[in-house]
């Protein structure tokens, strides 16, 4: 399906909402029936029609299309947040006794179900060193029923063989999620490479403007609906109308700002690899990434979300260069328009700060929509008050 169809035409059918060009904010709570037999079936299957916007909603469909289509994938659910996305789909898919593989360091919101909110209900988790096959084999056990996968992940961006892991898990009749924010559908097609839900935080590329929140989950139809007609109506966590409307109003644009983030990325990239004070560039599609043979091979491009390794001997010197960038912003999250930076150092004291641990030294950055020059300049005059540290 061509990309321009699915972001500027699919599931918008003008002719029901007076020919708008943008599609109406359905802000709905509920929806009226004729007959009495419409409403029993209804009840009977939410998932068939309009009855209550904490399930289907008309402006929440037209996006909900839109995403199963750029994931091809048969269909889709919107929750209210990336982490509200993977707690459904992991919990739809587990029970008392199981057992969960899970790439080691997971997103914090994914780690916190695996290591707080599953062993209350006798499920345990186990993490691996995703990156070799072979791991995936060592933990599987008679009672493996789910993989959680993040490749990229959003720090050191280590990599899954998506191929071979949905391969070993389809073998044992394991249920797959993949965490797939970093690339989005336009650099990473994992249902495509056989994984059976693909989970992104639109919130981030998908929005692009960090103004509203938002998780997708992709997957077959009949994986959808199990989750629809448990989790989803259980927890309530659909995405609301409006914010539905910002995640449409988001994609229109996502070709264009992935292209610019793209091209601005190369040039800090260059940039930063003629700094002595920068030890180490992390990106997947660097040739110096170790696995940028594998990152070639499924995935189409990287975007703006690198790390940097600071060559300094102590925690005020990564301290001094962070909040001394004047353009660039210190916050979590990316994928918006703005440029942002956060040191892993945060959640250390300077006592506890090792130089010889690379991860003290991180620094991740987020390369958005400002001119690459603009960039290169706020963070060369940063850097240069390192000196004084």
């Amino acid at each position: 399906m061509d990309l321009s169809y699915i972001l500027n035409e699919l599931g918008e059918e003008r002719e029901n909402y007076f020919n708008a060009i943008s599609p109406p904010i359905i802000q709905s709570s509920n929806f009226a029936f004729d007959t009495v037999d419409e409403l029993r079936n209804a009840f009977a299957d939410e998932m068939s029609g309009y009855l209550y916007s904490r399930g289907l909603n008309p402006t929440v469909d037209i996006l909900r299309k839109k995403l199963a289509a750029l994931d091809a994938a048969e269909d889709c659910l919107v929750f209210n947040s990336g982490a509200s996305a993977i707690f459904c789909g992991v919990l739809a898919n587990v029970k008392a006794g199981d057992h969960i593989v899970s790439v080691a360091k997971p997103y914090t919101w994914a780690q916190k179900m695996f290591d707080v909110i599953l062993p209350r209900f006798g499920v345990e988790t186990t993490y691996i060193d995703g990156t070799k096959i072979e791991n995936w084999h060592a933990a599987t056990r008679s009672n493996t029923s789910f993989f959680y996968l993040e490749s990229p992940n959003s720090w050191d961006f280590q990599l899954q063989d998506l191929r071979a892991v949905a391969g070993w898990a389809r073998e044992k009749k394991i249920v797959t999620l993949i965490d797939n924010s970093y690339c989005s559908p336009l650099y990473q097609r994992p249902i495509e490479l056989g994984i059976d839900m693909a989970m992104q935080t639109a919130t981030k590329y998908i929005s692009g403007h960090s103004d509203t929140l938002g998780g997708v989950l992709t997957g077959s139809h009949q994986m959808i609906k199990k989750i629809f007609d448990s989790e989803y109506l259980n927890t309530g966590c659909g995405i609301q109308p409006f914010n539905a409307w910002l995640l449409i109003r988001g994609l229109r644009t996502l070709p264009a700002r992935f292209d610019r983030i793209t091209a601005t990325t190369q040039r800090v990239i260059q940039y930063l690899k003629t700094e002595p004070l920068i030890q180490q560039i992390i990106f997947p599609l660097d040739p110096s990434f170790p696995q940028y043979e594998l990152a070639k091979t499924q995935m189409s491009g990287a975007c703006g979300l690198m790390t940097i390794v600071l060559n300094v001997k102590n925690r005020p010197s990564i301290v001094t260069f962070c909040q001394n960038l004047r353009h660039i912003l210190m916050a979590v999250s990316w994928g918006g328009h703005e440029s942002l930076v956060i040191p892993k150092c945060a959640s250390l004291q300077d006592s506890e700060f090792d130089p010889n641990n690379r991860e003290h030294k991180m620094v991740r950055l987020y390369v958005g929509l400002e001119d690459p020059e603009y960039l290169i300049e706020d963070l060369r005059q940063a850097l240069a008050t390192i000196a004084d540290v």
